[in-house]
């Protein structure tokens, strides 16, 4: 699966472990809580004070 800005926190948390714990390692601590898994990627990013672009690299660099 490719990870979009568009990609919802529910289906990258969804990829498995590992991008649930990328997303976390890149400040994203909230991505149990239910309001998050509606927002976009890039939703989330512009919350967070996050670099979209590197997150987006990061988890499109994990091996499904």
């Amino acid at each position: 699966m490719k990870v979009e800005k568009e990609t919802l926190i529910k289906d990258v948390v969804g990829i498995g472990p590992e991008a649930a714990q990328m997303l976390m390692d890149f400040g994203m601590g909230c991505i149990g809580c239910p309001a998050s898994q509606a927002e976009s990627i890039e939703e989330a990013s512009m919350v967070h004070g996050i670099d979209v672009e590197e997150l987006l690299k990061s988890l499109n660099s994990i091996k499904a």
